[in-house]
């Protein structure tokens, strides 16, 4: 949490700017608005708005400070959820996007209030979906992918969103060129990142026509409404153009498996009882889509191992000072390392 003192007004807004901008652009909405903070949500400054009538709106916009070129993007987020409105893909609706930074020094967008909660642990599991509900939970989040890969995106304005070639294949670069750039600082390496990256370019798959991919789509990612089903996805700001299948792996490694050599970690949102397995949800996801899943092994050892990539950069910069390691175990950091690896390798050893 930032150390901003939340009785100083908004973190990022001011205030009187925005409501008149929101009075003047915005319809159905009238300030002045009481304003609370929302958590989560890649550290961007979101407020739950609520009006002079009870209805409530949201508003968002990046954090303070310099930002690097293409995080924290609103005006992808928007262009999302303004394009993906009228679909099946649920998506809170879209009111106004200012991107003059005179208003409040950043460009910021008021989408509609959705009823629902994140899940990003056990315990929010077990508050906000009871056992008896979690499979048809976990179908809904499996069907609202399906959904979104259904999505054609130049029917819906979105086929500039990026480049349509090779979404893995460029991936398989990017995490390797940070897997190499960290090694010395994190005084950790593993063969097995490297022989992964090996097989995995030397037997890329031929990626299909390009979809929406939402790039994180996982259960922190959804709010659950009151009948335990996905009421809306959020936080669109690395969707891109890319390949559905991997898309769908990173949202299956949310899930374990009977086969699975070792349980989710018991503070996982899908640790508590009563969801399906990950192979169930695949067999979902391909009669909804009809997507040929033979491969999915190939996506899922991807995505295991880009999360070891990235856990090891991150790994670096603790190691090397470059961000305070107070309330961090770096014993449990670089043993998620190690165990990413080891579930890359046995999903591509699945593969034969």
């Amino acid at each position: 949490m930032s150390s901003h003192d939340e009785s100083l007004g908004p973190e990022g807004y001011r205030v009187d700017a925005v409501e008149a901008w929101i009075r003047d652009n915005v319809d159905g909405l009238t300030p002045p608005f009481e304003w609370t903070r929302l958590p989560g949500g890649h550290s961007n400054l979101t407020y739950q708005l609520k009006d002079q009538q009870g209805r409530l709106a949201v508003i968002r916009r990046p954090p303070q400070g310099e930002l690097l070129p293409k995080a924290h993007d609103m005006s992808r987020e928007w262009a999302l959820i303004s394009a993906l409105g009228p679909t099946p893909v649920p998506v809170p609706a879209a009111y106004g996007f200012c991107e003059s930074p005179d208003v409040t020094g950043a460009w910021f967008y008021v989408m509609g209030h959705i009823n629902g909660h994140p899940l990003y642990n056990a315990e929010d599991t077990e508050k906000y979906v009871p056992e008896s509900e979690r499979r048809k939970m976990a179908y809904s989040f499996v069907d609202v992918l399906a959904d979104l890969h259904a999505v054609d995106p130049d029917a819906v304005g979105l086929g500039d969103l990026g480049k349509r070639d090779s979404y893995v294949g460029r991936q398989l670069k990017t995490w390797y060129r940070s897997w190499m750039s960290s090694i010395e600082g994190a005084k950790l390496d593993d063969p097995r990142a490297h022989e992964l990256q090996k097989f995995l370019l030397e037997n890329l798959p031929e990626q299909g026509p390009a979809r929406v991919v939402h790039g994180d789509y996982g259960l922190h990612n959804c709010l659950v409404g009151p009948d335990c089903t996905v009421a809306a996805v959020v936080d669109w700001e690395i969707s891109t153009l890319g390949d559905p299948l991997a898309d769908l792996a990173y949202a299956l490694n949310w899930f374990s498996d009977p086969t699975d050599a070792e349980p989710p970690l018991p503070e996982a949102a899908t640790a508590p009882p009563g969801f399906p397995g990950r192979l169930e949800l695949a067999e979902r996801y391909a009669a909804r889509s009809g997507r040929d899943l033979s491969l999915l092994d190939y996506y899922i050892g991807f995505n295991r191992w880009k999360s070891a990539c990235i856990v090891h950069g991150v790994y670096a910069r603790y190691m090397e000072g470059k961000k305070s390691s107070d309330d961090v175990d770096l014993d449990e950091m670089r043993g998620r390392i190690g165990r990413s690896l080891e579930l890359a390798s046995e999903a591509v050893a699945r593969l034969g």
